[in-house]
């Protein structure tokens, strides 16, 4: 009795729980383990806090993301407002007019090249995408054509089967081949 009290107290009791190692041996001890994802969704957590991390904006960043979205909607509007001003009063619109024929050609040509290039790097970002995704659309065609090949094959071949079929139930019946009809035909 002794003997088998050292052994029970060795294996349940102070000390390595040898029970429980030999166990983990053998499957996974669940206190640990949820021990240790919690510490990696801590880490990813922490990680996403510092790589997405906003920089608070200064006053300077807000004026200068405004100013940055003024002058599409501006020019728009600008052209709109002289529009409607020529029709409002058009000597005012022409005395206005007058004044710029007297604007030096290569001012004009500076401004043009602005304007060009301030809308042309939208225009050719949004064509880019455009054209991106015309070109996975038309890398797709050979796939749709092949898709409705078989298709068309699978409907041909469906209709043939049905045809084949009320064929040779017509044979089969004027063949007297339905005992149930016969049955029927006899009384």
């Amino acid at each position: 009795m002794g003997m088998m009290n050292a052994a029970l107290g060795m294996l349940f009791s102070g000390g390595p729980n040898v029970v429980r190692e030999a166990a983990e041996v053998f499957r996974v001890n669940a206190e640990a383990a949820d021990k240790r994802d919690l510490e990696l969704q801590r880490a990813v957590l922490e990680e996403f806090a510092r790589e997405f991390a906003q920089p608070r904006q200064t006053l300077f960043d807000a004026l200068i993301d405004g100013a940055n979205r003024l002058p599409r909607p501006l020019l728009a509007l600008g052209t709109v407002g002289l529009a409607i001003s020529a029709m409002v009063d058009p000597v005012w619109f022409a005395a206005r007019m007058q004044g710029m024929a007297l604007v030096p050609e290569p001012l004009w040509w500076l401004m043009g090249a602005i304007i060009s290039f301030y809308f042309g790097a939208r225009y050719q970002a949004k064509g880019q995408d455009f054209q991106r995704s015309i070109a996975e659309t038309m890398a797709m065609a050979p796939q749709v054509a092949r898709n409705l090949q078989h298709l068309r094959d699978l409907s041909e071949e469906a209709v043939a089967i049905r045809t084949a079929r009320s064929d040779s139930d017509a044979v089969a019946v004027s063949q007297g081949a339905n005992p149930a009809l016969e049955a029927w035909r006899e009384r």
